[in-house]
């Protein structure tokens, strides 16, 4: 019998049924997606459903070795769904609903955390147990979160950002409980949990400092040397077609690498990249370099203002003026294009497709390849699955609340004569006591408005006796409702999907004999392991579906398909503009 190389591996050509079998998980998780898509715009559930079906759980069709690397690509889909939220931050609305996010987050990590304690009375569950299903519950979806919002169209809107804000600050806590977890069944040290917080808490801190202090008097400088050395090395370097790409990814990777190790999250490092890029377009002067034969121009604007700005040249006032006649929605929507340097725009050019049509696919059928199917459907572990279930969801509807404002107007409060002549005696005696205050005079221009109400006739309703005698007394105004529950219903529903972060903990906490208890069967899963397995999927399942219709049903209101509002007067009013 040969022995097999081990310098090299040898090329085999895969049989027909690998060809079949991976070409038709390929395409079915593709063809599910643009179906959910259209009917309740939340695909992923559908490459959940062919994962479960095509891997362990299910027919088995896929062996161990290409799940690995369906879990392995799937990590990079996720990653780069992560960068994409990042690109997609609006910093002045970031900077306005940072108190909102920073108010969601909490909510959406103390709750589930607290409502998970019942799992003592539920299961049997003991305090440290229940505390580990309340921190695979508390984590929010972040590969589920941003593929809502780029396929619903809120990714650019104040609702985008503040669920994209709240979901990042969740994972982090629930990455923060993995250290925890892993460390639970061992020797537990305060370094393994406090240093993912702190780093964490230091990137935030340390990556606006970097960029307003360094990033951005740098990039001035180099616009002064361009500007003055148009075909100059820097000119040409800072130019090319792919510099933009290089340094992208570069600045990616970096992030990625240095967060894991110094031991945070590395998605959160991601959301960073992303942000960062995001900000290095829309607030950082940039240099302009016309084509071959022209003269380089330098701006000192940020390129919306730049953009917006342009328009305003005297050359361009009679174009501006005959836009202006015909209509100038065409302008506006050129204006708002990325330019070709932009972080948006590179994206779209050399990642978006394999991560639409590859990387995603196989991060959602990744999920199904962790749920436990053959397990889960048990009498006990149904019913109180389901019940856990109701209250993880309950947990994260609770966020939407932040985003409800009642318009209140309270009624006038009429205090007997003799409480009101008790209240006022003190004010009656200061002004004995410093004289009576004297009544301001009618100056001119009062007996030129009273000259002129006399001199206006008033129009006159020919009442009878009768209906002025009977009108009602007017009653003190009652609480307004909210003009729309459509934002905080979205908001809250999205929150609930919990994903690859609840997964990762909920196994850890398995695999550590932190779920086992003395009657559980060593070749079988825990009690707590499956119910928590339960609230997971579920929430991963209702989440989406809720999302999709709350979105189907806003687009019916618009009466148009571009899923965005006009203006503050469509059903999310100000959460729905940029």
């Amino acid at each position: 019998m040969a022995t097999e190389p081990s310098s090299f591996l040898p090329y085999e050509e895969p049989n027909i049924i690998t060809i079949f079998t991976q070409s038709a998980f390929l395409l079915i998780l593709n063809v599910i997606n643009a179906i959910f898509d259209k009917l309740i715009f939340c695909g992923l559930l559908g490459q959940v459903f062919v994962g479960v079906a095509f891997g362990t759980p299910g027919a088995k069709w896929l062996s161990r070795d290409v799940e690995g690397v369906v879990v392995q690509l799937g990590y990079l889909g996720l990653v780069l769904l992560v960068y994409e939220g990042g690109l997609e931050t609006k910093f002045h609305a970031l900077k306005a609903n940072l108190f909102l996010s920073v108010a969601v987050a909490v909510t959406g990590i103390s709750i589930p955390i607290a409502l998970s304690f019942t799992l003592q009375s539920l299961v049997g569950a003991t305090p440290l147990q229940a505390f580990a299903a309340g921190a695979a519950l508390c984590s929010t979806s972040l590969g589920t979160t941003f593929t809502i919002l780029s396929s619903s169209g809120l990714a650019a809107t104040r609702l985008g950002t503040v669920l994209s804000s709240a979901a990042m600050m969740d994972d982090v806590v629930g990455l923060v409980m993995v250290q925890v977890i892993s460390n639970l069944g061992g020797s537990f040290s305060a370094v393994t949990v406090v240093r993912p917080l702190a780093v964490s808490v230091g990137l935030a801190v340390a990556v606006p400092l970097v960029c307003g202090f360094v990033v951005k008097p740098v990039t001035v400088l180099f616009n002064g040397v361009r500007k003055s050395r148009p075909r100059g090395v820097v000119d040409r370097c800072c130019g090319g077609v792919y510099t933009p790409f290089v340094v992208h990814t570069l600045l990616l990777v970096g992030f990625v690498t240095g967060a894991t190790y110094a031991g945070t999250s590395n998605l959160f490092a991601v959301y960073l990249a992303g942000a960062s890029v995001s900000w290095w377009d829309s607030e950082v002067p940039h240099f302009e370099a016309v084509a071959e034969g022209g003269t380089p121009e330098s701006s000192s604007l940020p390129n919306e203002q730049r953009n917006s700005s342009s328009d305003k040249s005297p050359e361009n006032k009679d174009a501006a003026g005959s836009l202006l006649e015909t209509g100038a929605t065409e302008s506006n929507k050129v204006q708002n294009e990325p330019t070709a340097t932009s972080g948006t725009a590179v994206y779209h050019k050399y990642y978006a497709a394999a991560v639409q049509r590859i990387l995603k696919p196989f991060f959602f059928a990744s999920i199904g390849f962790a749920i436990p199917i053959t397990d889960m459907f048990s009498g006990p572990i149904v019913w109180r699955g389901i019940i856990y279930t109701i209250l993880m969801l309950f947990a994260k509807l609770v966020t939407g609340l932040w985003l409800i404002r009642l318009h209140t107007s309270w009624p006038k409060i009429r205090l007997p004569k003799v409480l009101r002549s008790l209240v006022t005696a003190p004010a009656t005696c200061f002004g004995w006591m410093y004289g009576k205050p004297v009544k301001p005079s009618t100056n001119a221009h009062e007996l030129q408005n009273r000259n002129n109400n006399a001199v206006t006739p008033q129009p006159t309703t020919r009442e009878s006796p009768t209906a002025t005698a009977t009108m009602p007394t007017p009653t003190p105004p009652k609480i307004n409702k909210p003009l729309s529950l459509y934002p905080a219903a979205m908001l809250g529903t999205a929150m609930i999907a919990r994903g690859e972060i609840g997964f990762l903990i909920a196994s850890l906490a398995e695999t550590t004999g932190l779920f086992a208890s003395s009657t559980t069967p060593s070749n079988s899963s825990s009690e707590i392991y499956l119910v928590v397995t339960w609230a997971i999927v579920l929430c991963t399942i209702i989440g989406p579906l809720g999302v999709g219709t709350l979105v189907k049903r806003v687009r019916k209101l618009e009466g148009k398909e571009d899923g965005k509002s006009e203006g503050e007067s469509g059903p999310l009013g100000i959460w729905g503009v940029d």
